[in-house]
């Protein structure tokens, strides 16, 4: 919206003519004014009408309020005959996002702002079932690709042209009780019950990105969130200590797999000793192994292999995409040392099952040869846990997911001193966040400062003395 506050207003015309249908004398009342050189007109039937919107221009322009010059109307009153319903903006933040965003980011996108629509209806007449409303907007509203193709099918049609025209203006949204019952929806997991902390954290973030949008293309004049004290929970990333292994039951859960699915026990290895996201493992390829008969060997990992529903990736038809690494650009390389036990691990699994010809370690059996899928992991993960734990242990957090492995691999470079820097850089995480995470797995560390410290203080006695 280009504005200027070059705007001259003139005197009410009276003009006299007669009315087309009866032929009776009628007068009708014009205002005009101009903006940046450009002159406006808008009639009216009474003088009254006309009267009461000379004044609101007399009194915008007193009061300094900037002009649209498309329009001709002060910014405030431009704004809201061209505001856009929430249903069009959303769909205007979905397609913006699209383009640069990995196929799971698109789905987050579109799961946060389902959510919250069902918030920001307009009206209740005629309004479809929660499930159709979901459906629509997840199922074809927010998936620009599905949109771009073809028309909403048969059974969502009704409820994508109800949403259409029955959800609140973007105007609306300044209004900070809009707001907050929008905030509360997001809140709120399908079944009526409070959400995760986490994710509470992450819809809001969308929710607040696609208005942060409407004030970039100044369809709001700012962010209606700034004046809504809505506290968010506060959500606890630390990895639970009782979900981690310890050296000992790590090697008795991967010899349970290597018994009994040998195909993946390699890539449970690798997370477990060089502390790789289930997607990098999957990712991995032979060019970037590095494998000595003996020693230490290296890992350049240089992306992950992400499991997507279908429809969300840049092929419609895939369900796992390639991307770059984790929080690094498209062409970063992560290096990771390999232990003694990994490298055997590694050539055992080359040696035995040999790789693709795109250079894959980790594949599905039979046509295809795709990547193998979080249900196979997963369910091998079950079973090693059903076979290699006690009925106790079972019953807890330990192991739970393949990704623990990770946080085990982790934990243990913590407690054993090496240097969060290069735990780090090794495991892909920031300093800041790593410590965070993993803050309650450091144990032990707290004696060696002790003697450390006491150390010192001794030597400061024995200099005194």
């Amino acid at each position: 919206m280009k504005t200027s506050f070059d705007v001259k207003i003139w005197a009410i015309q009276e003009h006299q003519g007669k009315d087309r249908k009866t032929g009776k004398p009628r007068s009708t009342y014009r205002v005009r004014w101009v903006v940046a050189g450009h002159v406006f007109g808008e009639s009216f039937k009474t003088r009254a009408l006309a009267e009461s919107q000379w004044a609101k221009l007399l009194t915008a322009q007193r009061q300094g309020v900037a002009f649209d010059e498309a329009s001709g109307l002060p910014e405030p009153m431009a704004r809201e005959r061209n505001s856009r319903s929430w249903y069009d903006h959303a769909i205007a933040f979905v397609d913006m996002k699209w383009p640069r965003a990995a196929a799971k980011q698109r789905m987050s996108i579109a799961e946060a702002l389902a959510n919250v629509t069902p918030a920001l209806l307009k009206t209740e007449r005629g309004v479809p079932t929660e499930t159709a409303i979901r459906r629509a907007l997840y199922g074809y509203s927010f998936n620009k690709a599905r949109r771009d193709a073809s028309p909403p099918p048969d059974d969502l049609a009704p409820a994508v042209r109800w949403l259409a025209v029955n959800t609140v203006s973007l105007n609306d949204l300044q209004d900070a009780a809009v707001v907050r019952k929008a905030l509360d929806a997001l809140s709120l997991r399908l079944d009526g019950k409070q959400a995760a902390a986490t994710t509470i954290a992450r819809k809001r973030a969308v929710f607040y990105g696609a208005l942060r949008y409407a004030v970039e293309l100044r369809l709001l004049p700012a962010h209606p969130m700034a004046n809504v004290q809505w506290i968010t929970p506060k959500s606890d990333d630390e990895v639970d200590r009782r979900s981690v292994v310890n050296p000992g039951q790590a090697l008795h859960l991967l010899a349970v797999v290597a018994e009994r699915h040998p195909r993946l026990v390699a890539f449970f290895a690798l997370l477990y000793y060089a502390a790789l996201r289930p997607a990098e493992a999957l990712h991995l390829r032979i060019e970037d192994c590095e494998l000595p008969e003996e020693g230490w060997g290296m890992l350049r990992l240089s992306g992950s292999t992400q499991h997507v529903g279908e429809g969300w990736g840049d092929d419609s038809k895939a369900v796992r995409e390639d991307r770059e690494l984790k929080h690094r650009a498209k062409t970063a390389v992560r290096p990771v040392p390999a232990p003694p036990p990994l490298v055997r691990a590694l050539r055992w699994h080359i040696a035995a099952n040999g790789n693709t010809s795109e250079g894959r370690l980790f594949v599905t059996q039979g046509y295809g040869h795709g990547p193998v899928s979080k249900e196979t992991y997963s369910r091998v993960w079950r079973a090693a846990r059903r076979h290699g734990l006690t009925t106790a242990q079972q019953r807890t957090p330990l192991a739970k997911r393949p990704y623990d492995l990770r946080h085990a691999a982790v934990s243990l470079w913590l407690n054993e001193g090496v240097p969060a820097t290069q735990v780090a850089e090794w495991a892909g995480h920031s300093v800041h966040v790593l410590l965070k995470v993993y803050a309650k797995c450091i144990e032990g560390q707290d004696e060696a400062a002790r003697r450390r410290i006491e150390a010192a203080l001794n030597r400061a006695n024995d200099q005194a003395a």
